[in-house]
């Protein structure tokens, strides 16, 4: 049996990103909620504690990818990598709470339209578009490899768009008086956002589940290990996500004639990590003696 552990490029350290967009949406639920306190503004107030739970969510999301790194233990030989999926799972399933608040309170006030100051509201919610969306931006260039990372652009996107979407509604306001625009605007934008997360949503928790990371084709894998010279079968065969960014692999090569050596191990996790992305091998060589068969071999046992 070989076993390989090896990082070929280091992942982008989003630490600074993480600590810029949490002082900067931090400084601005400060000034939301003493100007909404100021102004006697419930639905600035009520926005300052939403905005501060994707603070919170930030800060998770930098836990977990801080925690990722840790070194394994003789308890945790994996480390904690998983913790940066449970915390895009836990993100995901924060956006889907905060899009059905929102969504209620739409609906609710659709149904009795308030009125609300405009001027102010549409200032504050240009504040929010500018924070949100540089923010967002820092963690552009992760969302594709890292659901973690995914998880709070998405966040930061989607406060964006709710505040554009309360700018578009303000101004329109403005000149109609049409009241009813604010939550129509709203339930708009939030079944955008609820398309984005349902994607986190279900990626997450298929990595929760140990499913095949995206992007990974298992047939393709298969017919790799099976054109091995040697190779006689394949069985046995997992891949898996350790964390948002890293997949790993275990497999029996039944292999009769043909010895498997350091050289070939090399070169199998080598390629594997160049064709499919996976970081972490495990490979068991069998001679398939009949004899001795393998009880892992059926496709029905794991």
């Amino acid at each position: 049996m070989a076993h390989k552990h090896t990082h070929s490029h280091a992942p982008i350290d989003f630490g600074r990103a993480f600590a810029v967009g949490i002082a900067l949406n931090l400084s601005f639920v400060i000034a939301e909620f003493l100007y909404g306190r100021a102004a006697h503004s419930l639905s600035l107030v009520a926005d300052a504690g939403h905005n501060l739970g994707d603070v919170l969510s930030l800060l998770l999301a930098w836990g977990a990818m801080l925690l990722s790194k840790r070194l394994p233990t003789p308890r945790r030989t994996y480390g904690l990598r998983r913790s940066s999926i449970l915390a895009s799972l836990v993100n995901a399933v924060v956006l889907l709470i905060t899009v059905g608040a929102v969504a209620w309170e739409a609906i609710r006030r659709l149904a009795n339209p308030e009125p609300l100051g405009e001027v102010t509201v549409i200032w504050v919610a240009v504040v929010g578009i500018v924070i949100n969306s540089i923010t967002a931006l820092l963690f552009m260039a992760g969302r594709k490899s890292d659901l973690n990372i995914k998880g709070a652009f998405l966040h930061m996107a989607a406060d964006a768009a709710v505040s554009l979407g309360v700018v578009i509604a303000g101004v329109a306001i403005l000149f109609t008086g049409a009241f009813w625009l604010d939550p129509v605007v709203s339930l708009v934008v939030m079944a955008v956002v609820l398309i984005s997360t349902w994607g986190l949503l279900r990626d997450s928790l298929n990595l929760a589940l140990d499913a095949v990371p995206e992007g990974i084709e298992m047939p393709a894998v298969e017919q790799y290990l099976r054109s091995l010279t040697g190779v006689s079968d394949v069985h046995d065969l997992h891949v898996w996500g350790m964390s948002t960014t890293e997949a790993a692999l275990t497999a029996h090569l039944v292999m009769p004639d043909t010895s498997c050596d350091d050289r070939l191990l090399s070169r199998i996790h080598s390629e594997l990590h160049d064709r499919f992305g996976i970081e972490h091998t495990t490979i068991q060589v069998e001679r398939g003696d009949p004899e001795y068969p393998c009880g892992l071999a059926p496709h029905n046992v794991v």
